[in-house]
């Protein structure tokens, strides 16, 4: 996801392959088969992270969210589990830095002001 997230452009799965490739991502000194990439990207895709633009050859992919809002939708669902939400929250900010739970006052103070 952070290929593209970080992409301008949608990209093709060779590309996406050859940008896995260029990191390391393959095994045992194999890239990655394009075979491989388009599964995930097709896994993705049915589980909506991802848009598929098919009316080109090939089919060229992108991010359905931005990498903040879906930590943000992450952070909302794995909170949505606690048993004890006041709980799971309290502790939450207790690990947060000084600058960080200023950052959080100052997005409440705005959410109350709209």
């Amino acid at each position: 996801m952070d290929l593209l997230w970080d992409a301008d452009n949608p990209l093709s799965a060779n590309e996406l392959r050859d940008a896995l490739d260029a990191r390391g991502a393959g095994t045992a000194g194999r890239g990655l088969a394009t075979t491989t990439v388009l599964t995930v990207l097709s896994r993705l895709e049915a589980k909506g992270f991802v848009d598929r633009k098919r009316e080109s050859r090939p089919h060229l992919y992108s991010a359905v969210s931005g990498r903040a809002e879906h930590t943000a939708e992450l952070m909302h669902e794995v909170l949505g589990t606690a048993s004890d939400r006041d709980a799971a929250l309290a502790r939450f900010v207790g690990q947060v830095s000084p600058e960080e739970a200023e950052m959080l006052r100052t997005l409440l103070a705005r959410r109350q002001q709209a």
